[in-house]
């Protein structure tokens, strides 16, 4: 199973420079798990930049995934992650989905360079920050 967190999912639709290291994650929705706070980001994301049309079809690709809702228990995962580690709330809360599918997170947020689980690319430009 994977998680593609938010930078993730901009630097594909964006395609940028770290685009296909996302692509294999995102193109298998069958093992895809998309946090609903990272539908959230990115369509606010791309909304802001694009406009409201490209941010409904970023979530029509996100939805192709299983969109993992927000639970109390989920919520209660990510605060004791973000308080153990410092991760700030939608980081945590993308940690705690994957975590509780038994996930990969995809992501080049450096928050998440050194932490088990996640697959940290390093960003090799400008690139999109989630």
């Amino acid at each position: 199973m994977n998680v593609v967190d938010s930078s993730g999912w901009l630097e594909y639709f964006a395609d940028g420079e770290n685009a296909e290291c996302f692509a294999g994650a995102i193109e298998n929705p069958a093992e895809l798990v998309v946090p609903a706070v990272s539908t959230y980001e990115v369509f606010k994301r791309v909304l802001q930049q694009r406009g409201e049309g490209d941010a409904l079809q970023a979530v029509a690709v996100m939805r192709q995934g299983r969109v993992m809702e927000l639970s109390e228990t989920l919520a209660l995962a990510a605060a004791r992650i973000s308080a153990e580690s410092g991760l700030p709330m939608a980081d945590s809360i993308m940690l705690a989905s994957a975590k509780s599918s038994e996930a990969t997170l995809w992501t080049q947020d450096a928050d998440f360079e050194h932490i088990p689980g996640v697959r940290y690319i390093r960003k090799k430009g400008g690139g999109a920050k989630g």
